[in-house]
């Protein structure tokens, strides 16, 4: 297998300001900087100037913590996909290719992405381009930015970010017909909160349970986010090309997996999630990847045996997954990076953050 490229989709959407059902930033108004803060940091190792570092309303930092530490352990190379940002972004560090999608408006209205089809299909076009993108020569997988080159094509993992896209890709599995279960960034997953938003959604749509199967754009168009289509997209323009694809990610990612099944992709897919995800059990993602013929993949860190605060988080289930998490644990897992080392990795990435954020130097803690 050729050396992979982590593709993480990020979008809005006007769903994650509904009060109760999203912890991917600290409140409303800094959860449109997150997807954006979420690529600075895979890329470059620290938000730009003017994205605050995402942490949920309880100071969890974000998955793109344990996504960095793992490129900066192993170098696999990272390309980002805008999908909608509310935010504009340049990272340094890696390219950012436009899906040409506006963010996502609230799924209890009508018709949430109506651009869903062309996202799509601008996504799929792009599977191609992304995986014949490389490294920037120097070796470290983690340093300039990627760029157009030849060789192989790379394996594409497929990731997401997009503040509220547990609730929207619920909207869209009920809209499919498929199991309707969900994971969440909080600890305690609101998910009857998530369902009476959802129906609320159904009925401005004028839809009921299984009414878009078959029919996956209309499913997002009516239900979901733009990250969803330009994911999509990106899975079924790389299964045409015979391009080795993993969805990177949890519920979300599976979500994805039904959206290209209803499209017509019928090949396995992977499906790297973490052990947070896999042992929710108002998830129950293992059956959710057993009904769409997905190879799971749990991957645990190890981060209960840490007396740091902020994996403690992780490992009580705040931020279970999103940006790539678990398909990047899955890589370093690959590649025999032991629990204690990407534990001190994660350690380093989350004390750089926190101290930039307060301009202080002090360390949490020992990992």
């Amino acid at each position: 297998m050729s050396d992979p490229t982590l593709v993480v989709v990020a979008g809005a959407t006007e769903t994650a300001a509904i009060d109760g059902i999203s912890a991917a930033g600290a409140d409303p108004t800094l959860r449109r900087h997150t997807p954006s803060a979420d690529l600075e940091i895979v890329a470059d190792g620290r938000p730009g100037p003017d994205s605050p570092v995402p942490v949920s309303p309880s100071g969890c930092p974000t998955p793109a913590v344990v996504t960095r530490a793992v490129r900066e352990l192993v170098g696999v190379d990272f390309v980002g996909v805008d999908a909608g940002l509310a935010v504009p972004t340049a990272p340094a560090g890696a390219a950012v290719r436009d899906a040409d999608a506006t963010p996502g408006g609230d799924v209890r209205t009508a018709e949430p992405v109506p651009d869903a089809a062309a996202v799509f299909e601008r996504a799929r076009g792009l599977a191609g381009t992304i995986a014949g993108v490389g490294g920037d020569g120097n070796g470290d997988g983690a340093g300039g930015a990627a760029a157009d080159g030849g060789g192989d094509p790379a394996e594409l993992l497929v990731a997401e970010t997009v503040p509220g896209g547990t609730t929207t890709a619920l909207g869209v599995l009920t809209a499919l017909g498929e199991r309707p279960v969900v994971s969440s960034s909080l600890a305690a997953n609101p998910l009857a909160r998530k369902r009476a938003v959802v129906e609320e959604g159904l009925a401005a749509s004028g839809l009921d349970p299984g009414d878009a199967a078959g029919d996956p754009l209309d499913a997002v168009r009516l239900m979901g986010d733009p990250v969803l289509a330009a994911a999509a997209g990106l899975v079924v323009g790389a299964a045409e090309r015979g391009i080795d694809v993993t969805l990177a990610g949890g519920t979300q990612l599976a979500t994805v997996a039904a959206l290209a099944r209803h499209a017509g992709i019928e090949r396995r897919l992977p499906l790297a999630t973490t052990a947070f995800v896999a042992d929710d059990p108002t998830a129950d993602v293992a059956a959710l990847a057993d009904d769409l013929d997905l190879a799971l993949t749990a991957t645990d860190p190890g981060f209960d045996a840490s007396d740091r605060p902020t994996m403690r988080a992780y490992a009580r289930g705040e931020a279970k997954e999103g940006v790539g998490m678990g398909g990047a644990l899955a890589l370093a897992d690959r590649a025999g990076v032991s629990d204690i080392a990407l534990r001190e990795r994660v350690a380093a990435v989350t004390d750089r953050l926190l101290a930039e954020r307060d301009g202080e130097s002090t360390a949490e803690g020992a990992p």
